[in-house]
């Protein structure tokens, strides 16, 4: 057999594995969508049939996942209300309009913009979106209709009406619950699957004990038809497409570049924005739910041994066949046993352990904290706004706490830290200094303030070396506040040497052509040793 017949066969084998998982997970994130129960079968084979013929990960798997599903839910619901038919009808224009801005980001190749959220929110946010999917699943694990919908009302109302839980409804989730965590530990048995058949041969006798059965999947294509919105929600319906493509983008960036650095491939973000945005436009106009590569479906694909993208076509086809041949059990299938099904998936994000780094860094520990309180708090939406609103707060604190460094020589050449070195020798008639932190416009006045009041303790100064290797570019308020520093330093007859500039900071300072600096040949000072001396690389 040969080596293309070998991962042939792998990949049909892991698309059959994942199609049992992929299927009831499809279905029951549309319950979370607060959509019917076809609009995640739509958006399973849409996902996988788009990106497997133009993404370009080997081992993503695109579905509806739980985060989107929740993050749809919540546009919705801030848009139309309560109302359920309105919302189903607004659901295609938001997945359309999140397929729009993935096209968007893709043709301005935008593909590192998930870097803008950093890792401990998204990991802090997976594990509370986590909690919050697992609280607002357990109404239909228990068949109680709930009134309140936020995290902890929500939470409160169920421990005070659990009186009201159906014993049958109760036991045939857990049972369900604990059955997928039993039978997880064969990966490349479709645990899902197994529960899902089990359940739907039970379906009568659970019935006649009061348990809620899925009910009718409608899976006609109909022409697309959308509810268009009220001219004042337009701008809303943008934020919250927008909002969606965000997190979904995220999510998956996070699910590709794992893999793809595991298995040393090339990662190209913006081809898999044009392929999610083609799956979620495609998804959204034949009324199906958001759609991305999430974690726990594209390591189960990895798991089940897949080696190409063909695993992924597999499973939608086999997806496809289970839908046309088997409907009407699928109908079948419990609720209490969906909602396990979510619980059990999102529980992979609900590890403590994808904190401990942060902590034993002492790095980043309020904002992961922050990130699981803020949409716990705030829910889905703001929550994630918050959180990332917050991320940037801590940085800016950190960036405009000014630090400044008073360097000391070691040996013949080499200049550190006096805090850190304390027997570096201090060159008499002479201060080095070095920013801990870029210049900009929080710090910069505060930094030269610091400068000014270390400078006047010392009246032997004649020369001031200012090392600005922390700081790539410098904005106005960094170089008029190194303007004034610099007419300070002149009315004492101070010189002052700029050494280790960057490109872009020494080429705005020659535009500058500030009075009190040298000519602009002399901005090239390649280390604080050659500005000591007053030796610069171009002379």
């Amino acid at each position: 057999m040969t080596i293309t017949e070998n991962f042939r066969s792998a990949d049909l084998i892991a698309g059959l594995s994942i199609a049992g998982l992929l299927l009831p997970e499809a279905v029951a994130y549309s319950g979370v969508a607060n959509l019917p129960p076809q609009a995640g079968v739509i958006a399973l084979i849409v996902g996988l049939v788009c990106y497997g013929l133009i993404g370009r990960s080997r081992y993503a798997i695109v579905s509806a996942t739980s985060s989107s599903a929740a993050v749809l839910a919540a546009s919705s619901l801030a848009l139309v209300g309560a109302d359920a038919a309105a919302r189903v009808a607004l659901a295609s224009l938001l997945v359309v309009g999140t397929g729009v801005a993935f096209l968007l980001a893709g043709s301005l190749r935008l593909g590192a913009m998930s870097n803008l959220i950093a890792r401990p929110v998204l990991r802090g946010y997976a594990f509370g979106l986590a909690l919050v999917i697992a609280v607002k699943q357990w109404p239909h694990l228990v068949d109680l209709k709930a009134q309140a919908s936020s995290f902890f009302p929500l939470l409160l109302e169920m421990l005070r009406r659990i009186g009201e839980w159906k014993t049958p409804s109760l036991a045939c989730g857990l049972i369900a619950l604990l059955a997928l965590f039993a039978l997880e530990r064969a990966k490349k048995l479709p645990g899902a699957l197994f529960v899902i058949v089990a359940s739907i041969a039970a379906s009568a006798w659970l019935a006649s004990l009061g348990v809620v059965l899925t009910g009718p999947i409608h899976l006609a294509l109909e022409w697309p038809s959308f509810a268009m919105p009220a001219d004042a929600q337009w701008l809303s319906l943008v934020e919250f497409s927008l909002a969606l493509m965000f997190i979904l983008y995220a999510e998956s960036y996070s699910s590709i570049r794992t893999y793809a650095l595991k298995h040393d491939e090339d990662v190209q973000p913006n081809r898999d924005l044009v392929a999610l945005g083609i799956a979620n436009a495609v998804s959204g106009l034949f009324h199906g739910a958001p759609v991305g590569a999430g974690y726990s479906a594209t390591s189960a694909n990895e798991a089940a041994g897949a080696q190409s993208r063909l695993a992924g076509l597999t499973a939608a086809a086999v997806v496809l066949i289970l839908v046309l041949l088997f409907l009407q059990f699928i109908e079948r299938i419990p609720e209490p046993v969906l909602a396990a099904i979510v619980i059990h998936a999102v529980s992979h994000s609900l590890r403590i352990g994808v904190f401990h780094n942060y902590f034993l860094w002492q790095r980043d520990r309020l904002v992961a904290v922050a990130a699981v309180l803020a949409v716990m708090v705030f829910g889905v939406l703001d929550g994630l706004l918050a959180a990332i609103a917050f991320s940037v707060i801590m940085l800016l604190r950190t960036l405009a706490s000014p630090r400044l460094a008073e360097l000391g020589r070691v040996g013949e050449h080499d200049y550190v830290s006096l805090e850190r070195f304390p027997k570096a020798a201090i060159v008499p008639g002479m201060l080095v200094l070095r920013p801990e932190e870029p210049l900009f416009f929080a710090n910069a006045g505060p930094l030269f303030a610091q400068a000014r009041l270390i400078v006047a303790r010392r009246a032997d100064i004649k020369l001031v070396v200012l090392s600005l290797e922390e700081s790539p570019d410098l904005d106005s308020t960094a170089i008029e506040s190194l303007q004034e520093f610099c007419a300070w330093l002149d009315t004492r007859n101070v010189v002052l040497r700029i050494a280790r500039l960057k490109d872009l900071a020494r080429d705005a300072l020659v535009r500058a052509n500030l009075a009190q600096l040298p000519k602009a040949s002399a901005l090239d000072y390649s280390s604080v040793d050659d500005a000591v001396k007053g030796e610069c690389v171009r002379n």
